[in-house]
């Protein structure tokens, strides 16, 4: 017969949730801990700044078709999809039409056609990418890991690393594409742009992201009796005296803990149980992500409500959402989102160089001589250590670091970067290792 065990989760973003989710589908007594008052950790609504604000995002989150395990475990909870997502094929298109667009055809006749009639490539452009992907093919989409995004690009047109890779690259890597890692944009691309059919899609959030996953996962974890505590802080992990394996945390015994938590966290507490690991964690270079919303007049919209902007050091953002457009129950008709990967600069600083590129979307669509007077810039969301900076040859901890304790994260070794789909099948790992009364 199957023992019940006591397991801890500490920390309640997207990995803490799916191990405790997991955990909990198994049958076992989970107490999910979170330090701060908000569940979902960086991927997470934001609470509104004044009673009449609409609600915003911690970040501009999108998610792709290939994000399996992340969509199975939102309807494990009750999420409807389609009232959730907006399913779109992949477009990677700028203002003037110019970039990469999938159709909603099966693979490769969708990349075929996306790139046969891709505006702004000449013929050589597309026979370059014709070329390399065939390339990346025969590679088996494997490469030396000391290999770099532009590495395994080489004999690609300036075209088609502007328009194609560097902001795939910086979207799905969140790292300049001379940095990147080759070894793992090939597995994104993989699984992705070459994946199944509809592993390309783009899957824009038709809610906040509170009501996309995290609220729906404390529902369902609350409805099987799991313990969800806001405001509990872990300041240490101690094996329990007796002897047996087990762990106290916060005054209460358990048969294993899942570790959820940050890198540096995480480093800070595993930092006596296991000096290398901890190291290991923390030396990981974190990169920022901004995210700068900004409210148009209310009768503007996009032509399509993602957008590649051609990005500089003076005009910082990579890509632009139409909130409105996405959010229709949000009744937020005209607000923009303006996503800024790898950001670098001060906040006014940001703020200024992306309200000039708002002007020039502005002035673009619905020329007029008061667009700066009508833009209003609502609040812009620097998350500093958003992400781990994806290069060649990183060493990223392991999720087994002592008997009896897992960790997951999206910086846990892994094949991907750092993702929502990263997060969610750490979680799931640590959820089930964490029901096994056995360990190595």
């Amino acid at each position: 017969m199957k023992t019940t065990r006591k397991i801890a989760v500490i920390g309640a973003g997207w990995a803490g949730l799916a191990a405790a989710i997991t955990a909990t589908e198994q049958g076992h007594q989970v107490s999910l801990l979170e330090a701060s008052r908000h569940w979902g950790g960086r991927a997470r609504a934001l609470p509104p700044v004044q009673t009449d604000a609409p609600t915003l995002d911690n970040g501009q989150h999108i998610l792709i078709g290939a994000y399996q395990q992340t969509l199975k475990l939102m309807q494990t909870v009750g999420v409807n999809i389609e009232k959730a997502l907006w399913r779109m094929p992949l477009k990677l298109q700028d203002l003037n039409g110019n970039g990469l667009s999938l159709p909603d055809a099966p693979f490769p006749l969708n990349l075929l056609w996306g790139i046969a009639n891709a505006k702004g490539w000449d013929l050589s452009d597309k026979f370059s990418l014709l070329t390399i992907a065939w390339r990346w093919q025969r590679m088996k989409f494997e490469c030396n890991e000391a290999l770099s995004v532009h590495d395994v690009c080489q004999g690609l047109s300036p075209a088609i690393w502007r328009d194609l890779i560097e902001p795939l690259c910086v979207s799905a890597l969140n790292t300049p594409a001379h940095q990147a890692s080759g070894t793992v944009f090939l597995r994104v691309l993989k699984d992705a742009v070459f994946g199944p059919p509809g592993s390309a899609d783009l899957l824009l959030p038709r809610q906040d992201l509170g009501q996309i996953f995290p609220h729906a996962a404390i529902r369902w974890l609350e409805a099987r009796h799991a313990k969800c505590q806001l405001g509990s802080r872990v300041e240490g992990l101690s094996i329990d005296k007796t002897g047996n394996g087990r762990w106290q945390i916060l005054d209460e015994i358990f048969d294993h803990v899942v570790l959820a938590t940050p890198a540096w966290d995480a480093a800070h507490l595993m930092a006596s149980l296991n000096p290398a690991w901890s190291q290991t964690a923390s030396a990981l270079r974190h990169e920022a992500i901004a995210t700068v919303y900004i409210q148009m007049p209310v009768d503007f919209k996009l032509p399509q409500p993602m957008l590649s902007l051609p990005s500089s050091k003076e005009a910082p953002a990579q890509f632009v959402f139409d909130r409105g457009q996405m959010m229709l129950q949000g009744n937020t008709p005209g607000l923009l989102a303006f996503v800024v990967s790898a950001a670098e600069t001060s906040k006014q600083t940001l703020e200024a160089k992306v309200l000039q590129q708002a002007l020039g979307l502005l002035n673009r669509l619905r020329p007029g001589p008061d667009n700066l007077s009508a833009m209003q810039v609502l609040q812009t969301v620097i998350e500093k250590r958003a992400t781990f900076a994806c290069t060649p040859q990183l060493r990223r901890p392991s999720a087994h670091p002592v008997q009896g304790l897992s960790v997951c994260g999206d910086y846990v070794a892994g094949p991907y970067p750092a993702t929502l789909e990263g997060a969610i099948l750490s979680g799931i790992a640590a959820g089930q290792q964490a029901g096994q009364p056995s360990e190595a």
